[in-house]
């Protein structure tokens, strides 16, 4: 599939993409891939990364981030809490911030925002607050601009990312219990009214019943949308 934007998308499976920006930076977004069970298995290895954004603390979001981030230092951001906690494992080139704040890295706009949901890291026998969770909007050297909800129920301020940032393509949360379902997601959509809405964060585990077909059904009537429903493994080009 093709958006003819100079951008690759890789999903990952659940809530993780790789992403080449349109000058050929590495990015990924909330690193899970050597234990996701539904990534593929050539995508849980990475030798190269530019750019790492996380959402919130929990495993599935987080999990692969101090490995990576020692391993191949790339910039890292997220929510303060949890870049604190990176350094103190060692993580070098984090960048902890605030919702509404903005960092750019290598001429790509990365503004954090907020999401519905909690956020925890689990460090041993320790659970450790993880701060508020957050979404990422992210703004590539071509202007074509993308926001990742992380994991999130609706809400109505969504209609002002819309106005702020204008996001052309949105990856949104649909599985239910943890996150909203369907029916919560296609009142997203009208909120932000993107032109590509890429499903994320269901059927990684039999809880997460939330379907793309669900959504597209759902969202019939409003003009202008299509929903790209990526395989693990696919990419969007």
């Amino acid at each position: 599939m093709a958006l003819n934007k100079g951008i690759s998308i890789t999903y990952c499976g659940h809530s993780t993409f790789k992403m080449t920006s349109a000058k050929g930076k590495a990015v990924l977004i909330d690193p899970w891939l050597s234990s996701n069970p539904v990534c593929p298995e050539h995508l849980k290895q990475t030798d190269r990364l530019d750019l790492v954004l996380i959402t919130h603390g929990h495993f599935d979001h987080i999990a692969d981030a101090v490995e990576l981030g020692t391993r191949l230092r790339p910039r890292i951001l997220t929510v303060y809490e949890i870049g604190g906690w990176l350094e103190s494992k060692g993580v070098p080139n984090v960048t902890g911030m605030g919702r509404g704040g903005t960092v750019e890295v290598d001429g790509i706009r990365c503004t954090l925002v907020q999401a519905f949901h909690s956020s925890s890291i689990k460090d041993g026998n320790q659970v450790i607050y993880g701060g508020e969770p957050c979404g990422f909007v992210i703004q590539f050297e071509n202007g074509f601009t993308i926001y990742h909800a992380g994991d999130t129920n609706v809400f109505g301020d969504m209609k002002i990312i819309a106005d702020l940032y204008a996001p052309e393509l949105a990856m949104l949360p649909i599985g239910d219990l943890y996150t909203m379902a369907p029916k919560e997601a296609a009142y997203a959509c009208k909120l932000l009214s993107p032109k590509w809405v890429i499903p994320m964060h269901y059927g990684t585990f039999p809880v997460l019943t939330g379907r793309p077909d669900q959504l597209r059904d759902l969202t019939k009537g409003q003009k202008g949308l299509e929903i790209i429903a990526l395989k693990p493994g696919e990419t969007l080009t």
